[in-house]
């Protein structure tokens, strides 16, 4: 290839690349939506969902008001707590009318052993597909912040936690939606709290 026409090709490249901005401000809602009188707050610059000393009773979702399709999603994440403890976050998805706390869609799960594993909330109900249990041994950090990054490309699905790679799946049903919200949970069953921070999205 000539030289002008490689040029070419790398600016036509980065022209179409959206630059990563930030989907939380650090000290406000601005651009989400759900429980932010009793469940969700914002401390320290991370959005808080739980509680250490209440009883989570159900599912919780702090989600964006815009949708979005192909991005890569790259956010800190910090879980704690006892009982069943269990976060995640949701990507191309929506809303549930019923129950109207729910979400359906894809989630990046976090806790226990559904660390780094794609499960399908609200929709199929089960883990699409999940690292070995060695590898979530070797990568996560209990009690403390970890990094997820979400790359969302058409039908393929990369999830990459504390840099590693842990699934690698491509979606084999075209009904399946290529876009929807994004959304924080923190899962009912136990005295739980997660928080999200360092929130940034390049869109593809």
């Amino acid at each position: 290839m000539k030289p002008t026409l490689l040029l070419l090709g790398i600016i036509a490249f980065f022209s179409f690349q959206k630059p990563a901005r930030s989907l939380f401000d650090g000290k406000t809602f601005a651009g989400w939506e759900g429980d932010t009188g009793t469940i969700w707050r914002v401390e320290n610059g991370a959005l808080v969902g739980g509680s250490l000393t209440t009883f989570v009773p159900h599912n919780y979702f702090l989600s964006t008001r815009q949708s979005y399709g192909n991005f890569v999603l790259r956010l800190k994440m910090k879980l704690e707590g006892t009982g069943f403890v269990n976060a995640g976050i949701q990507f191309r998805s929506q809303r549930a009318e019923k129950p109207d706390y729910e979400m359906i869609g894809y989630q990046a799960d976090m806790g226990g052993n559904y660390w780094g594993c794609l499960y399908d909330e609200s929709r199929r109900n089960k883990v699409l597909t999940g690292p070995d249990s060695t590898t979530i041994r070797r990568i996560v950090k209990p009690n403390d912040w970890n990094q997820y990054e979400i790359r969302c490309e058409g039908p393929r699905i990369r999830l990459y936690l504390n840099n590693t790679l842990t699934i690698d799946y491509t979606e084999p049903d075209a009904i399946i939606p290529r876009t929807g919200l994004i959304a924080l949970q923190i899962h009912g069953g136990g005295k739980a709290q997660v928080q999200y921070k360092e929130i940034m999205l390049e869109e593809l």
